[in-house]
């Protein structure tokens, strides 16, 4: 080999090291750029593309009665949803999917197929995002997962179940399908029953299956528990009586309220006509209106009680008083007071037993109109529960500086102002209460609260209630709420109706409300029948039987000892 020639090789085995050391120092460039200088963003990317956050739903707070029956619990579901964009290219794989969902395939395929758009067209963003059906059952869930479509995805949600059904609709409500209170106490309190969903990052693959859990992000708070005050056995009682008066009477409507006379709590609130909330196709406006609380009423003839606790209390009348109502009307202004038959001369225990109009009317204009409206006020009818119940109505009560003497003895007997059942069954927790007027409740308490006045002496309160206890008893106007072995304090009311042109002769509400016993009241409870449409309309042929049935099954429930034997 010449000099030359290995000069030459030389300078290739130059070349040659120089390109293979150019390479490698470009390699541990490219190395260095990619896991130092771009490693940050790269992770980011990577995440985008295979780490998600993942949604977890929140369950909302159990609703229990008194005694830990369960009123309201939510239980899984899923949501079945599309992506069209990654599901059109093999719409037909879904086909499965739909037949086990029971929906009808070629509807389905029609929406999916009409959501796929071009990705181009800049006019309309692609939908990415479509429901086959909502809150599917756990095990059909399941199953569509085991399919693996692309572009198919289940979610995992909750749906609201109501145990007791129709009983307790009015009061607990219902949610809709995103699982937010609409009605009852499921709207109230959404904000304490709502839970507060938590996120997860997981790292899914190219099917978009999670593979592995990544990191909390937010963690799960499920809503909180509520005890209510509701007995569920009185309330069921309470909602069959409705009901069968519903219709035995063919009534427009009905509601009834139980309180306990120690501590003011809500026993019970029913309306008709019901619904069940695990059923939406029930949920018409005529269905789901609470009556107790959103209708307006005269009360009619159950204010009477309140007027004679007032006037004995001021002195104005004497319990052994005789008052003449002959002949059975009694002019008052331009107005005609009347009694459905002349009753004669009658004591206070008379007027209330034979609930004589005329007879109450004459006791109330010897009260100035300022004492008896303040006796309203103290009772509540101005104003609402205090419980903030869904479509709750404040009572309409004129202010007593625009009182007539019409308007005084009109009120006397319920007419002229309005107020709501629930509002009436506040004002007789007074009467029962020794004249003290307490405060309502929903949930559950330790111990009776604190008076927030007292509205008339103890003295006016009992003896009132000796007196309505001879309107449950023979020759009074309500001997079917007798309740045997009990004392019951009552009082019934029947209300003409009203109209474009005034009082209606030919449309009625009836009412009852009762105290029980009438000596140690443990229990109040008012009924309202609206519109009984075969022939009887009295409160005491219509409403009163219901007081009956329910307390014969409340006074055994909680365990009261008779005070009167048979």
């Amino acid at each position: 080999m010449t000099l030359n020639k290995l000069k030459v090789l030389l300078r290739r085995e130059h070349w040659v090291l120089a390109g293979v050391l150019i390479v490698a120092l470009l390699v541990v460039a490219r190395a260095w750029f990619v896991q130092v200088e771009e490693s940050d963003f790269l992770r980011k990317q990577a995440q985008v593309r295979h780490v998600r956050v993942l949604e977890l739903p929140a369950s909302r707070g159990v609703i229990y009665d008194r005694n830990g029956q369960v009123l309201a619990l939510s239980t899984p579901v899923a949501d079945v949803w599309v992506d069209p964009q990654q599901v059109c290219p093999q719409v037909d794989a879904l086909r499965p999917v739909v037949k086990v969902l029971h929906r009808n395939w070629t509807v389905v395929r029609k929406q999916v197929l009409g959501l796929c758009r071009s990705r181009d067209d800049s006019k309309h963003k692609p939908a990415r995002f479509m429901y086959l059906k909502r809150q599917v059952i756990p095990d059909v869930a399941e199953r569509i997962q085991t399919m693996r479509v692309p572009g198919l995805y289940v979610t995992p949600t909750y749906k609201r179940y109501y145990p007791q059904a129709e009983v307790t609709a009015h009061l607990v409500g219902f949610t809709n399908i995103d699982d937010v209170g609409q009605a009852g106490l499921e709207k109230v309190f959404d904000h304490w029953l709502r839970g507060a969903p938590g996120q997860i990052r997981v790292i899914k693959d190219l099917k978009g299956q999670v593979v592995e859990f990544y990191d909390t992000v937010r963690p799960l708070k499920p809503g909180k528990d509520m005890v209510l005050a509701l007995d569920e056995r009185i309330q069921y009682f309470t909602y069959r009586a409705l009901k069968k008066a519903m219709i035995q009477h063919q009534a427009r409507a009905a509601a009834a309220i139980v309180l306990d006379a120690h501590t003011g709590e809500i026993l019970a609130l029913a309306s008709q006509p019901g619904y069940n909330p695990n059923d939406r196709s029930q949920m018409t406006p005529q269905r789901t209106r609470n009556h107790a609380v959103s209708d307006l009423i005269e009360a009619g003839s159950t204010i009477k009680p309140f007027v004679m606790a007032k006037a004995l209390d001021m002195g104005v009348v004497q319990p052994g008083e005789e008052i003449d109502t002959s002949p059975g009307r009694f002019k008052v202004g331009d107005r005609i007071v009347r009694d459905d038959h002349n009753k004669g001369v009658l004591t206070p225990t008379g007027i209330i037993k034979h609930s004589s109009n005329v007879g109450i009317s004459k006791i109330a204009l010897r009260l100035r109109p300022e004492d008896e409206w303040q006796l309203f006020h103290q009772l509540g009818f101005d104003r609402d529960s205090g419980l903030f119940l869904h479509g709750e109505v404040m009572g309409q009560l004129k202010t007593a500086d625009i009182w007539t003497p019409v308007d005084q003895a009109w009120a006397a007997f319920g007419y002229g102002f309005q107020v709501s059942l629930l509002q009436l069954a506040r004002a007789y927790l007074a009467l029962a209460h020794d004249g003290a007027a307490l405060p309502l409740s929903l949930f559950k308490r330790d111990a009776p609260p604190k008076a927030e006045a007292q509205v008339f002496s103890p003295e006016a309160a009992r003896t009132v209630r000796m007196m309505m206890e001879q309107v449950t008893q023979k020759g009074g106007t309500a001997p079917a709420a007798h309740v045997p072995g009990f004392s019951v304090a009552g009082k019934t009311g029947t209300v003409h109706k009203s109209g474009r042109r005034g009082y209606t002769l030919d449309r009625y509400r009836s009412l009852f409300a009762g105290i029980i016993p009438a000596d140690h009241p443990d229990m109040v409870m008012v009924i309202m029948v609206d519109e009984p449409s075969r022939g009887i309309y009295y409160g005491g042929q219509v409403a009163a039987p219901i007081f009956s049935e329910v307390m014969r099954q409340a006074v055994r429930l909680r365990n009261l000892v008779p005070d009167r034997p048979e």
